[in-house]
């Protein structure tokens, strides 16, 4: 591996650092920088500076300074005049400095001539930027909302100094529609007058954000007070045994008028915020529809397409143990959406030691036979009995065949 003299390194050091550093200008505050493209001179990058118009009374400011080691020097200030086609008009002269700002400057073009101790002329351009943003309601039914944007940049132009024509300075706008709370806004970068058929339930605040090229902005916001409508319940319970009775929970927004459709006959419905509880007594599935509308006349509906209500079920045990174990101490059939039982149970001779027949409230307080001769204290003897029930689903299903007759075995 070659390895340079330590004379020669240096003298390269030395080149690199003899090489003066040419004067510059910057400009404090500005939001971005581009450069020129004169297309008489290509070469040529004077600087184009945008400062950002926050406050409305924004101003430009460009600094000139000289390279570092460079001796004091004269600055001349100049501004471009359109009359003149050149820089003629005086901004303002500093002598024997090595730096020199230009302040609260309008828009245009600035040329300083720099004498003296070091010797150039810097050229720079100035633009105060200030997009422009408001957002406002175009429209609103109770199905959707429509936004009316505003959304403009200012367009910039600085002129060739060989000639004076004029030379744009590219500049794009950017705009983006939000909301607080969020809320569905389709295409909110693409549309400036976007309108969704999702519209807020909330009250909510627009919020249409602008921008440019050179990352300055606008806000322009306002405040959307809803009219609209959410047709909302919850279905408690869902499913169970006839006659069931189901409970529905409103929980609708806005709704001022209200319509329940039960399903189980054309006539019933209920006008009611809050209904009462409603019973279904049919087996079967059934389809519940509520309807609000507001003061506004705005309205929606929402379905609950199933609501069960199970077929009616026998099923008769053939064994029991009325030992008050808390197992099996009772001979009880087990049943599903029965509208009538009736059970009866004979001993072996023939005598009967325990009946029961009910509907409703006593069928559904029915706790079976606990193995004593026709409710007493006395018990019946371990053994075989017979038993005869009769039943009728809320379906119609009878329940009255020789399946509903046979025997029981009783253990203690």
């Amino acid at each position: 591996m070659y390895i340079l003299p330590v004379k020669q390194i240096a003298s390269i050091l030395f080149m690199f650092l003899a090489v003066p550093v040419a004067a510059q200008l910057t400009a404090p505050g500005s939001s971005a920088v581009r450069y020129s493209n004169y297309p008489d001179a290509p070469d040529v990058k004077d600087p184009v500076f945008v400062f950002c118009n926050v406050s409305g009374m924004q101003k430009g400011t460009i600094t000139a300074t000289v390279p570092e080691g460079s001796a004091v020097s004269d600055f001349e200030w100049f501004r471009w005049s359109d009359n003149t086609k050149n820089f003629s008009e005086p901004v303002k002269t500093d002598v024997a400095v090595l730096s020199s700002t230009a302040s609260n400057l309008d828009e245009g073009g600035y040329r300083v001539k720099i004498s003296g101790g070091f010797d150039t002329v810097l050229t720079g351009w100035v633009f105060i930027d200030r997009p422009h943003s408001a957002a406002s309601l175009m429209n609103r039914t109770c199905d959707y909302v429509a936004l009316n944007g505003e959304a403009a940049v200012d367009t910039f132009f600085y002129r060739n100094p060989a000639n004076g024509t004029r030379l744009i300075l590219p500049n794009k706008i950017n705009f983006l529609w939000s909301s607080t709370p969020a809320s569905s806004i389709p295409y909110p970068d693409l549309e400036i007058d976007p309108q969704t058929f999702s519209p807020p339930l909330e009250n909510v605040t627009y919020l249409l954000q602008v921008s440019d090229s050179f990352g300055c902005r606008s806000e322009s916001s306002f405040y959307y007070e809803s009219i609209h409508v959410k047709a909302d319940f919850s279905v408690e319970p869902q499913k169970g045994e006839a006659p069931l009775e189901v409970t529905f929970t409103d929980k609708s927004i806005r709704g001022t008028y209200y319509k329940w459709e039960f399903g189980d006959s054309r006539d019933s419905i209920s006008t009611l915020q809050h209904p009462e509880p409603h019973i279904y007594y049919r087996p079967g599935e059934y389809s519940v529809k509520l309807t609000i509308e507001s003061d506004m006349h705005c309205i929606d509906s929402l379905r609950f397409d199933k609501i069960e209500v199970e077929k009616s079920e026998l099923d008769i045990p053939n064994v029991f143990t009325p030992n008050d174990d808390g197992l099996n101490d009772r001979f009880v059939v087990q049943k599903k959406s029965l509208r009538h039982l009736s059970v009866e149970i004979y001993s072996r001779s023939g005598k009967r030691v325990y009946s029961f027949s009910g509907d409703g409230e006593t069928l559904r307080n029915w706790e079976g036979w606990d193995g004593n001769v026709n409710n007493s204290s006395a018990q019946a003897a371990p053994g075989v009995y017979f038993y005869i029930i009769n039943a009728l689903g809320w379906d119609d299903v009878g329940y009255d065949s020789e399946a509903q007759r046979g025997f029981v075995y009783l253990y203690r």
